[in-house]
């Protein structure tokens, strides 16, 4: 059994009240000075807004290896992250919609609905990964959704399902309890790095993660 065909198997599972505020440009002394009005009053802006921007650290690597492999890392990781936000967005509508449901039978049927939509949508596409691009997309699933590939697999169908998609992709190298840890794994804090600096630079679209970690932290500590 192919790995490839085990990714495609993974992701079938998915299937103000009282205040008003505008802006009025106001002439004064050939100077144009903007007002927001607030229950009635214009109150002179003296600031401008901005999009919180986040200060990255300058990467350093211990050789031309490392760097190296930081390069293929960013590569993989910018291909599966957009497969990444789609599991979670698919998890969290199906849930959504499971939960609506009454009966079992409903939910089986809505299900099935799902992975017979994403096999059609992204099969051929999930084919092309690599083993490593396969472990990468387990531990982005996990920032997304907080759960580990295993544990989602468990919940959406059953745990010997889990345990035998498990134990299969373990023959790869591939592990679907994996969780993404940047703490304490630096491939992983790398990974975050690549992230924010696609944020940034709009190679990909921000989607904060599911579980909790302080960037700047990390960058201090892997870093230093």
């Amino acid at each position: 059994m192919k790995i490839n065909s085990i990714l495609i198997l993974f992701f079938l599972l998915w299937s103000p009240w009282c205040f008003y505020a505008q802006i009025v440009p106001v002439e004064n002394d050939s100077i144009v000075m903007e007002y927001t009005l607030i229950d009635g009053d214009s109150i002179p802006v003296n600031a401008i807004d901005l999009n919180e921007v986040m200060l990255l650290h300058r990467l350093k690597f211990d050789n031309t290896l490392e760097r190296r492999r930081y390069v293929i890392l960013r590569r993989k990781t910018i291909k599966v992250y957009p497969y990444a936000i789609l599991a979670a967005e698919r998890l969290e509508s199906l849930n959504e919609r499971i939960n609506s449901l009454a009966s079992k039978r409903d939910k089986r049927v809505y299900a099935r609905r799902i992975q017979k939509y994403i096999e059609n949508e992204f099969s051929d596409e999930l084919k092309k990964l690599t083993r490593t691009e396969g472990q990468i997309l387990v531990k982005l699933v996990h920032r997304q959704t907080g759960m580990t590939t295993f544990d989602l697999i468990k919940d959406l169908r059953s745990g010997w399902r889990a345990f035998w998609f498990n134990t299969t992709a373990t023959l790869f190298n591939i592990s679907l309890k994996e969780e993404f840890d940047p703490v304490n794994v630096k491939e992983d804090y790398y990974i975050e790095d690549i992230l924010e600096r696609s944020f940034q630079s709009g190679v990909l679209k921000r989607q904060e993660p599911a579980i909790q970690f302080d960037f700047y932290e990390l960058s201090n500590k892997w870093l230093k």
